[in-house]
């Protein structure tokens, strides 16, 4: 099932990439930006509870196509670059095997423990 997952997370993230190709800017940004959103893990710097959620919002789907459509609506092109960051950055991060986080620690995710290998 694991495989599924991934294979699926591969697919959004390719639907993030081509929402990103309509959008004005250069490639460059992309790359540049991919691992931003990973700025949420200095939550953890004030504790699990903190970090979980601060790591949550920035790697949330439901907030990253809200951002994006909000960027749509508005017509916001930096707004649309910012929903597809997150989004692009959650999917490739799900596909490395990183959730979102529970607030009992950092390694402790909806998708697993990171670090523990499972077959599947």
């Amino acid at each position: 099932m694991k495989l599924v997952l991934k294979i699926e997370e591969l697919f959004m993230m390719g639907l993030g990439i081509y929402l990103f190709s309509l959008l004005p800017y250069d490639w460059w940004w992309f790359l540049v930006l991919l691992l931003a959103p990973d700025i949420g893990m200095l939550g953890y710097l004030f504790g699990n509870k903190t970090g979980a959620f601060l790591y949550n919002v920035f790697h949330h789907k439901g907030v990253a196509i809200a951002i994006y459509f909000l960027g749509v609506y508005l017509a916001s092109p930096i707004a649309q670059l910012i929903g597809v960051i997150l989004f692009s950055h959650s999917s490739f991060d799900r596909i490395m095997g990183y959730g979102l986080k529970y607030d009992k620690g950092f390694k402790f995710t909806h998708l697993g423990d990171i670090g523990k290998h499972n077959n599947g």
